[in-house]
This record gives C-alpha cells, sequence and structure tokens, in this order.
C-alpha cells in the first residue's frame, strides 16, 4: 500500500505534485446514474483555489477541473471516474536557491529519509496544493450524500487565538473566511496582516458539522466512524489535532455531565458528537480539526542542508500566511468521501 487511496467501497486515489503538469484524482465506487458535470466540482474548487482571500497565497491556478471518465451523458456510469487539474501557475524557479536546505515545518527532511529523493519545487505530493484533488473528489461523494439528505458545512471556529461565536451556519458567506462571527472575522484579518507583515504564519481551528446522517455509519471495531473521520482529516498535512462532540473537554467532565441523557424526542445534549460506540446515532455530528500555522515563512530559521551542515533559511515566494480560509472546503471534502463511503458500506451490510 502506497498510502495515497483512502476508502473501502467508494475510495479515492490522488496523484501529482504541486509543480509537476497536473494533479488528479481517481474515484471508483461511485453508484452509476447520479447527476454530475464539470460545473458540479468546480462549485467546490473554486471554494479552494489560491489567490483568493486576505489569507491566501499570489499563486494564481484557475483549478478548472476535466472529468476525464466515468460519466456518460452527465451521469455517472459506475465505473472508475478520472479527474484531472492543470497547474498552469507554478512558479518552480522560487526554490532554486533552497533547493539543498530542509525548511522547518516542511516534509522535506522526512521525505528525503524515507525515499532518498525528494521533490523539492514547493514540497512535492506533501504541498496543500496536492488538496484541489480531494476537493474535486469530495465533490463526488456528496453528489452521494445529497441523495440521503446529508448535508455538511465548516466554518472557521478559532484564527491566530481570536475565537468566533455563533452556529456555523450563520454568516459564514458573509465574509471570506467562512466565520460565523463578523466581529471575530474583522479581528482575524488583522490579526493575518500583522502575521503577514511580520513574515510570520497563523494557525486555526475548522469546525465541520453533518446534518441528516442517519444512525447505524460505522463498524463496532477498527473501523469506527469517528476514528476514520479523524484519519481522513489527520491525513491532511496542516491537521494536527482532531476532536469530535466535546473533545477533550470531556476530559475534564464527569460521567453524569458527560453522558447525553436519552429521551422520547432523542438526545438532550450532544457532547457524543453525534457518534456512539463508533456509529452514528442520528444526531449532528460535530468534528474540530485543529491546524498547525503555514510552514513557509520569511522569518529567518535555523535548519541543515542535505549534507547536515547547519544553515539558515528564510523561505521566500508565494505563500499563504493561514491555510484558512482555504483548507475548510478540503476539510468538507475528506468527511464527506468518509461517510460517502460508509454509507454505501452500510447499504451493502443490509443487502
Amino acid at each position: 500500500m502506497s498510502g495515497n487511496t483512502i476508502g473501502t467501497i467508494f475510495s479515492v486515489t490522488t496523484w501529482g505534485e504541486s509543480h509537476g503538469k497536473a494533479i488528479g484524482a481517481i474515484v471508483d465506487g461511485c453508484p452509476p446514474n447520479i447527476a454530475l458535470t464539470e460545473a458540479d466540482i468546480q462549485r467546490e474548487l473554486d471554494r479552494r483555489r489560491p489567490g483568493r482571500g486576505v489569507a491566501g497565497s499570489p499563486r494564481r491556478e484557475e483549478d478548472r477541473v476535466e472529468i476525464l471518465s466515468g460519466t456518460f451523458e452527465g451521469k455517472t456510469a459506475g465505473t472508475p471516474i478520472s479527474l484531472i487539474i492543470h497547474n498552469t501557475d507554478a512558479a518552480s524557479g522560487d526554490y532554486a536557491e533552497i533547493r539543498d536546505l530542509f525548511r522547518p515545518g516542511h516534509g522535506d527532511i522526512t521525505y528525503q529519509k524515507k525515499y532518498g529523493i525528494r521533490d523539492h519545487r514547493g514540497g512535492g505530493r506533501a504541498s496543500g496544493r496536492e488538496t484541489a484533488a480531494r476537493v474535486a473528489a469530495g465533490a463526488v461523494a456528496r453528489k452521494i450524500l445529497d441523495r440521503a439528505g446529508i448535508d455538511i458545512v465548516a466554518c472557521t471556529r478559532e484564527l491566530g487565538g481570536i475565537r468566533a461565536e455563533g452556529e456555523a451556519q450563520n454568516q459564514i458567506e458573509n465574509n471570506t473566511l467562512f466565520c460565523p462571527d463578523d466581529e471575530a472575522a474583522r479581528k482575524m484579518k488583522t490579526r493575518i496582516e500583522e502575521a503577514r507583515a511580520a513574515g510570520d504564519s497563523l494557525g486555526g481551528i475548522v469546525e465541520i458539522l453533518v446534518r441528516g446522517c442517519p444512525a447505524g455509519l460505522g463498524e463496532p471495531v477498527f473501523d469506527k466512524i469517528d476514528a476514520d473521520l479523524a484519519k481522513a482529516l489527520m491525513g491532511i498535512g496542516t491537521v494536527k489535532g482532531v476532536e469530535i462532540g466535546a473533545g477533550f473537554e470531556a476530559a475534564r467532565m464527569s460521567g453524569s455531565v458527560c453522558n447525553d441523557p436519552i429521551t422520547p424526542n432523542g438526545f438532550a445534549t450532544n457532547n457524543a458528537g453525534g457518534i456512539l460506540a463508533g456509529i452514528t446515532s442520528g444526531g449532528e455530528i460535530v468534528i474540530r480539526a485543529a491546524c498547525k500555522p503555514i510552514a513557509s515563512i520569511g522569518r529567518e530559521q535555523e535548519t541543515v542542508d542535505i549534507h547536515g551542515k547547519a544553515a539558515t533559511i528564510s523561505v521566500g515566494g508565494r505563500h499563504d500566511v493561514c491555510v484558512i480560509p482555504r483548507i475548510i472546503p478540503v476539510c468538507e471534502a475528506m468527511v464527506a468521501i468518509t461517510l460517502a463511503d460508509h454509507l454505501l458500506r452500510q447499504t451493502v451490510n443490509r443487502e
């Protein structure tokens, strides 16, 4: 196993490098006769593409997707769906001066240790550029979830230490940070500009909500739905932590507080985040993903070169200040892919 594929029945394999000719995904296991066009996928890609928003990179990629296979007359054919996105604005020369230096916070040194070779141009497969392929595949998954009435929405819950209040669905289209709190969004933008001026970067927390998910998804032991959701989100390069429901706060509660009372009308609270014993309960699924600061920063840092000699590095080029908000559709996509896989697995289990 190469680690480039996720899913059991509905599977996604991504391919391509940040500064290669193209990136893309192969989606297998999608049921036939689902309406799917390039426009359906493009809507999600437009939310992620670079060159937008106060925190974004100046790289100008249109991220135009092409469906190479797997559809016929605007519907899925039940065969593998091949998606391609051409790289049109790669500036590989930006990395020439640092090609022999390991960038702190990046996968340069671990890729070199694992493979004995690495693509220094933007990080190759380790680049955030790869996530565009995930978003494209996630758009296919969402078409499956739409038929089941499952809706996924994510928002910026925290950025640069500034926390947003309010429900995830509220106001997120009012600002470029997908933040449910306009006042917090204004403070976040100021914090981003301060970090940019200092040659630094910021981290944040994304909250993902799933509504309309039926009870019964997930397997009882090793393929628990929360375990698979955590794996999917932790598979995003920037994510360093995932919590569900009350998350780490549950460790500070007593059982009488943490347990969600069950009433004839459903659960009275939702500390479990919509999942019990690794199986969905039918309640709202609540997930939060902690995203580390962008590793490529202009401030000088200590490092070593490929020969182990001490050096310093300042990373130039075109980089985001924060992965938020561009990471939000990526998180939604990984949740959609995981849920679509488990939804189809449950269908097989009941046949």
